[in-house]
C-alpha cells in the first residue's frame, strides 16, 4: 500500500505512538512521505522514538500540517492541545482513512456497531477463508489496518470502532453494516448523537456501487431519512433462523451469536456463498477469548467469561442464554449505562460485585430486586463462588464473568481481566476436583 500521488508531498503531524501511531509512521517512510512529525503525551513513548522536540514545536506543527493523524481511543477533548485540535479539526483523519487514500483500495467490508462486532468479524473471516476467498483481517481487532499485506488482492474485514469512525473523512467500503445500536462510551463521544453519527459515517462516501447491510428497524428508518447513496439491503434474523439448527456448532448455536451470524449468512449471499456450503464450512469455528467463552466444564458446572462484556447490553446477551448463573459484574461502570433485568433475572442465582465501584453496580442490583455479595476482586469471588459450590455439588450452576463494565480500575484491559478469572478458576477447580 502507498499513498496516491497527491498525497504524497503532504505534511502530516501523527498524534498517539501506539500499535496504530507506529504502522501510520512505518506506513508513511514506506509511501515516501517526508514532512511529518509525531507526538505521545506519555514520556516513555516518546523516549522509545527518540522525540527530543517539546510539545509547543508539535503543537505549532499542527497548524501547517495538511493531516492530523490520532489513534483511536484517545480523547482529543482531554488533550492539553485541544484548542489546537479543536481549531485544525477539519485536518483530523485516521489510519483507516489513510488506507482509502492509497493507489489501489481494496475492496472493504466495514463492521460496526455496539456489540458482537468482533466475533462477527472473526466469523466472516473464517467463512472466506474456508470457501478459498483471499480475506484480510484488522482495524479494532488484531493488527492495524496499515500493517496488512497484500490487500488489493483481497478482501478486506475492517472491524470499525465509533472512536476510528468518529474523526473518519475518507472511509468508503464496498459493504459496510451497524450491527446494532445502545448507549456506549458516551463519556469520550459527549452523548448519545455523537456516538450514533460516528457509527453512521461509514455511510457518508459510499455510492449507488456501494452497499448497506441493516437490520434494526431504527437504523434502517435514519438511514433511509438521511438519504445516503449506498444500496440499502435490509434482512431480518428469520432468514437465518430457518437454517441455524443445520450448522453443527455448540458455540454458534447459542442465541447470543444469531445477530452476529444473520448479518454474515446475508453478506454471503453477495459474495457468492452457497447455503450448503456456509452450513458446512461453520461446523469448526471456535469462539474469540473473552466473549462468552465456555474455558472449563467441571461436572455439573460451567465457566464462563465473557470479559469483553464492558456494558449492561453486552452482558444481557450472556445472562439471556444460561441458566442459574452466579454472576460476576464490576469495575468501571459505561456513563449513563442502566441495568434493566427484569426479563433475564430470573436466570441469576447470586450476583459477586467486585471493582472499586460497588456502589453503582448495588444500586442496580437493588432496583432489579437481586440477591449480591460485593466481593471485591475476582480471587475473593472465586473462593466464595467455589465454597457455594462445594455446599451443593450437585446443583447445576453456570458461573459467569460478564462485568457489565470497562476493566481498568483493576486491570490493563479485558483481556488481562478475564485471563485472571481462567487462571483462579482453574486453580481453585484441582482443589475441588
Amino acid at each position: 500500500m502507498i499513498l496516491s500521488n497527491k498525497f504524497n508531498e503532504k505534511s502530516f503531524a501523527v498524534y498517539g505512538l501506539g500499535k496504530t501511531g507506529k504502522s501510520v509512521i512505518n506506513f508513511l517512510k514506506k509511501s515516501g512521505v517526508s514532512r511529518y512529525l509525531v507526538w505521545d503525551d506519555n514520556v516513555k513513548k516518546r523516549r522509545e522514538f527518540n522525540i527530543k522536540k517539546n510539545i509547543k514545536f508539535f503543537s505549532d506543527f499542527l497548524d501547517f500540517a495538511d493531516y492530523i493523524v490520532t489513534s483511536p481511543g484517545i480523547n482529543l477533548k482531554k488533550s492539553v492541545l485541544v484548542k489546537k485540535f479543536k481549531k485544525n479539526q477539519r485536518k483530523i483523519i485516521t489510519d483507516i482513512d489513510l488506507l482509502y487514500m492509497t493507489k489501489n483500495v481494496p475492496k472493504t467490508i466495514v463492521i460496526t456497531g455496539t456489540n458482537g462486532k468482533s466475533t462477527t468479524c472473526k466469523i466472516l473471516e473464517y467463512l472466506l477463508q474456508k470457501n478459498k476467498i483471499k480475506v484480510k483481517l484488522g482495524g479494532n481487532i488484531g493488527n492495524p489496518i496499515l500493517d496488512l499485506k497484500n490487500l488489493s488482492s483481497s478482501i478486506c474485514i475492517i472491524e470499525a470502532s465509533s472512536f476510528q469512525l468518529a474523526h473518519s473523512k475518507y472511509i468508503k467500503p464496498k459493504y459496510a453494516t451497524i450491527l446494532n445500536l445502545s448507549k456506549d462510551h458516551l463519556d469520550w463521544h459527549g452523548n448519545v448523537e455523537n456516538y450514533i453519527n460516528s457509527k453512521f459515517k461509514a455511510f457518508n462516501l459510499q455510492d449507488k456501487h456501494c452497499l448497506v447491510f441493516l437490520s434494526a428497524k431504527s437504523l434502517i428508518y435514519r438511514y433511509k431519512k438521511k438519504k445516503y447513496l449506498g444500496k440499502l439491503k435490509t434482512y431480518n434474523i428469520k432468514s437465518y433462523l430457518r437454517i441455524k439448527n443445520r450448522i453443527k456448532n455448540d458455540y454458534l448455536n447459542l442465541k447470543v451469536n444469531d445477530q452476529n451470524l444473520s448479518f454474515v449468512y446475508e453478506i454471503s449471499k453477495f459474495l457468492k456463498i452457497k447455503k450448503k456450503n456456509f452450513i458446512s464450512s461453520l461446523t469448526n469455528f471456535k469462539g474469540l477469548q473473552h466473549r462468552h467463552e465456555t474455558f472449563i466444564k467441571l461436572k455439573n458446572i460451567n465457566f464462563i467469561n465473557d470479559s469483553k462484556a464492558t456494558s449492561f447490553e453486552a452482558s444481557k446477551h450472556a445472562i439471556e442464554n444460561n441458566k442459574n448463573i452466579f454472576w460476576i459484574v464490576g469495575g468501571l461502570p459505561k456513563l449513563g449505562d442502566k441495568f434493566n433485568l427484569e426479563k433475564i433475572k430470573k436466570n441469576i442465582n447470586t450476583s459477586f460485585i467486585i471493582g472499586t465501584n460497588p456502589a453503582f453496580f448495588k444500586k442496580q442490583l437493588k432496583s432489579n430486586k437481586l440477591t449480591f455479595k460485593v466481593t471485591k476482586n475476582l480471587k475473593n469471588t472465586i473462593r466464595i463462588i467455589f465454597k457455594e459450590i462445594l455446599k451443593n455439588p450437585e446443583k447445576k450452576i453456570t458461573v459467569l464473568l460478564s462485568p457489565a463494565s470497562a476493566s481498568y480500575d483493576q486491570y490493563k484491559n479485558f483481556m488481562e481481566r478475564g485471563n485472571e478469572f481462567k487462571q483462579l478458576v482453574k486453580l481453585y477447580a484441582r482443589r475441588y476436583i
